[in-house]
């Protein structure tokens, strides 16, 4: 083609040529959009995990919002208060004074575990005193938001001199509250006269269990509870979300399911709605997340020490010591505890044929717990 020469174009081309650069900026921008909208999207999506797996504050027995004080309580020296019930004899003619710990989801008024069924003439020829509390978040007991394995041994001390109950005293846990025990053992062992551990549950973590034996309990337990177990070990931040969305179940005790229930607990039950019916509501008024959530988060997270490995803390009182558990327990494996009864022969280990968790419900079993934990 010689120089100077124009080329003609002819009106479609030309059109092309225009409309082309229009669709790349449409695409362009039209992409653009769609970035914000998932970007947007991803933000939102963020903001409700958050909220969702955030716990809500806690209604305080005597804050604007929350439910009344009823109960008798002491103030602890970081300004928390404990709600507590008493029991038996008054304390200036007691022989022997007795603190409970009450297990999960319950509160002060299950101290019913072992006076329920307990014969007056017990009470009375022994001379027995019992005080029992709600642990923090239950009932009226104030929140602890710094709570460990190790801090409600403390409150435990703190509670029992404030109270007067003397240099030593004897204490009971049932069941999350028997967990509790071995903290008391570990960390106040000098202001135990003796314990008894009734079905106290189990962490399937602690170092000293031997793995294949742990794993085997654990695989038993109900699949919704392994998976709740998993959350609270592994991602505890998320334990308050996992057992109140309604996706898929939590943890069955939350949800009161009987699948968990062995025959003789079944039996058991009427029983114990009975009792509790007139308290159950002041179980969880504080809210989930600050009474169950939190205990197990404490009780199945990483503990400071492991309860399999304590030397007998009360070596010039031996015998005093006792753990009782049923065989046919669907909460806590009968197995796993076997074997720390094994390792720790300090323990004098009663075995229940035939019970269940709620056994110390069943006829004479509250007599037969602490007429053996007075004797030694």
């Amino acid at each position: 083609m010689a120089a100077g020469t124009t080329r003609k174009i002819s009106a479609a081309s030309a059109r092309a040529h225009t409309r082309k650069p229009k669709q790349k900026a449409s695409v362009a921008g039209f992409s653009g959009v769609f970035k914000k909208i998932l970007l947007v999207s991803f933000i939102g999506f963020l903001a409700w995990a958050y909220q969702a797996t955030r716990p809500p504050s806690p209604k305080t027995c005597g804050s604007p919002d929350g439910p009344p004080v009823t109960a008798s309580r002491i103030k602890l020296n970081d300004g928390r208060h404990l709600a507590y019930k008493e029991y038996g004899v008054s304390k200036d003619k007691a022989n022997y004074k007795i603190l409970f710990v009450h297990g999960f989801d319950s509160c002060r008024h299950d101290v019913s575990a072992i006076t329920s069924g307990l014969s007056q003439d017990i009470v009375e020829s022994q001379g027995l005193h019992i005080v029992s509390f709600d642990r923090p978040g239950y009932g009226e007991s104030d929140p602890n938001p710094k709570q460990t394995v190790k801090s409600i041994a403390y409150d435990i001390e703190e509670l029992a001199d404030k109270l007067g109950l003397g240099s030593k005293f004897y204490v009971v846990g049932f069941s999350m509250g028997g967990q509790v025990v071995w903290t008391c053992l570990k960390y106040i062992p000098h202001r135990l006269a003796g314990a008894a551990l009734i079905a106290p549950v189990i962490n399937f973590w602690w170092p000293g269990l031997p793995s294949n034996l742990s794993k085997q309990a654990y695989d038993q337990q109900l699949p919704q509870d392994q998976w709740a177990l998993r959350v609270v070990r592994h991602m505890p931040w998320l334990t308050h979300w996992w057992n109140t969305q309604k996706l898929f179940p939590g943890l069955s005790l939350i949800a009161h399911s009987p699948d968990v229930l062995s025959n003789q607990d079944r039996e058991l039950l009427p029983r114990l709605l009975s009792i509790r019916k007139e308290y159950q509501a002041q179980v969880r008024q504080q809210g989930d997340f600050v009474s169950l959530h939190r205990d197990l988060m404490i009780g199945f997270g990483t503990w400071e020490f492991d309860p399999t490995d304590l030397e007998n803390p009360l070596l010039e009182s031996a015998g005093l010591i006792h753990l009782w558990q049923g065989d046919d327990d669907k909460l806590v494996p009968v197995t796993l505890q076997r074997y720390i009864a094994q390792k720790l022969p300090w323990i004098q280990y009663h075995e229940v044929p035939g019970a269940g968790h709620m056994f110390p419900f069943a006829d004479g079993m509250a007599d037969s717990i602490i007429k053996t934990l007075l004797v030694g």
